[in-house]
């Protein structure tokens, strides 16, 4: 391997400043390479950042808001990000799913209080989430990297796989009562995809094990705080960072030896232009998108008046009513129409982290899974599924900002078509990401490299996207 002396004269060049790009950026510092960050935005963070959006010292999350995979990775252990002022905090529910006439249930640190809560399905979710919280770290090892790979958890892994391919139809069948099947319904959700689609049901088993194992924390003083620790940390290295820095083409970036691309697969394309061989190139500009999101931030007086009093408790609060009205809405929403009662997906940060509220008044995140750049207002779509599970909810609200699908692309070019998690998570895509390869984060070039979340491990603030790339250019550099 090259030597640390050697490696200063190498230079690196990452376009994106999201938690991917970042990542990238302090693992490429840390081997002492000499790394400059371009953002297009006026500020860093991406997916991860904070402002007052509402109302003035009301704190709002402007995407990501919630942790779950971001606790403990490679990348958490090997930077100190708490030294530069990263704190971690969690609500004392990790997410919720209330039902009408104020039943719900609530996922909890502890696999055994969630079952005590779930009656007769109490069992079956200790059966399900169990074994996996107890070999989560080691299943995480192996799920956090590319897929082709050799496991080093085989045996765990394959459990975890075995239940990640079933349609989430098909594995809610182990539970009988609404409120098991909706709170697992929630959390596979997030992976928008139809709930009767092959592996729909492992993005709902990977968000619902961390849960059990480390929560879903928030970041203290907003997501903002993330990118905030790694800009500091990579200062500390060395690094530097320069916004308003728009890229189209590999030649405004001068002579670098390292390129890492924190953008969406078709940009990445358009930024190598010709010097990418045309079946890589083919191959991002088909990358397919998802769904998109409405989003609508709130300041309520007093806080949201869940009639599920665990609700009151839960960081994420999950809305649809049953499995079988949000696999309705997912199904409408793939096949480009509009549902009149939308999946939504509530933030309450402020549980975990006070300090976002002013006050009784507090900052409330929500959103709507909407048809792919719909053009629509769901605002009113939004604030009444809230009303049906916390009457009077709307008596409460202060002042809201709102961001549909087609704003969410332009606040943030990576979410296109307001597609938060860049990208589709149909069965291909979800195991090969964004095309078929033994490193998907080469690009055909020598050098560059995607490191966005179009590629493994997936959607998060996790940054283990730029922690893969950055060591995959690492090992072609040495």
């Amino acid at each position: 391997m090259t030597s640390r002396g050697h490696r200063r004269s190498n230079r690196a060049v990452v376009v994106g400043s999201g938690p991917n790009g970042l990542a990238a950026a302090l693992t490429l510092a840390a081997e002492g390479l000499e790394v400059e960050v371009l953002e297009a935005a006026d500020t860093v963070g991406g997916g991860t950042r904070s402002s007052e959006l509402t109302l003035p010292g009301l704190l709002h999350d402007e995407c990501s808001g919630f942790h779950p995979l971001a606790v403990d990775t490679p990348l958490a252990r090997r930077f100190d990000l708490g030294a530069h002022g990263l704190t971690w905090r969690w609500p004392e529910v990790q997410y919720s799913h209330p039902l009408d006439g104020g039943r719900g249930a609530a996922a909890r640190r502890s696999v055994s209080e969630t079952a005590d809560g779930l009656g007769v399905d109490g069992r079956g979710w200790e059966q399900v989430f169990g074994p996996l919280t107890d070999r989560f770290d080691d299943i995480a090892e192996d799920f956090l990297r590319p897929m082709l790979h050799v496991p080093r958890h085989p045996v765990p892994l394959m459990r975890f796989g075995a239940l990640s391919v079933l349609p989430t139809a098909v594995l809610a069948r182990r539970w009988q009562g609404e409120e098991a099947r909706a709170l697992f319904a929630g959390v596979a959700a997030h992976a928008l995809r139809p709930f009767g689609s092959p592996v729909s049901a492992a993005i709902g088993i990977a968000l619902g094990t961390a849960a059990h194992r480390h929560g879903w924390p928030v970041a203290e003083g907003g997501s903002g705080a993330i990118a905030a620790a790694m800009t500091s940390l990579l200062g500390s290295l060395g690094g530097t960072v320069r916004t308003g820095v728009e890229v189209t083409s590999l030649a405004e970036l001068g002579a670098a030896d390292v390129v890492l691309l924190d953008v969406a697969p078709a940009a990445a394309a358009r930024i190598v232009g010709d010097a990418m061989p045309r079946r890589i190139s083919r191959a991002l500009t088909r990358y397919r998108h998802g769904p998109g999101v409405f989003k609508v931030e709130l300041a309520v007086d007093e806080g949201v008046p869940w009639t599920h009093r665990e609700s009151r408790l839960a960081g994420t609060v999950h809305l649809g009513g049953t499995l079988e009205e949000i696999a309705a809405a997912e199904r409408e929403v793939h096949l480009g129409r509009m549902p009149e009662r939308p999946f939504v997906l509530v933030g309450q940060q402020f549980l975990a982290d006070p300090a976002r509220a002013v006050g009784d008044v507090v900052p409330v995140y929500a959103y709507a899974h909407v048809p792919a750049g719909w053009t629509g207002d769901a605002t009113a779509a939004i604030e009444a599924q809230i009303e049906r599970f916390a009457p009077g909810f709307r008596d409460r609200v202060l002042a809201r900002h709102v961001r549909s699908a087609v704003q969410m692309e332009q606040h943030n070019p990576n979410y296109v078509g307001g597609d938060v998690v860049t990208g589709a998570n149909d069965p291909w895509q979800l195991v090969f990401r964004p095309r078929l390869a033994l490193d998907p984060y080469r690009l055909g070039v020598p050098g560059v490299y995607l490191c966005s979340a179009a590629t493994p491990p997936g959607a998060g603030a996790h940054g283990m996207c730029g922690w893969n790339a950055a060591r995959s250019a690492l090992r072609d550099l040495g």
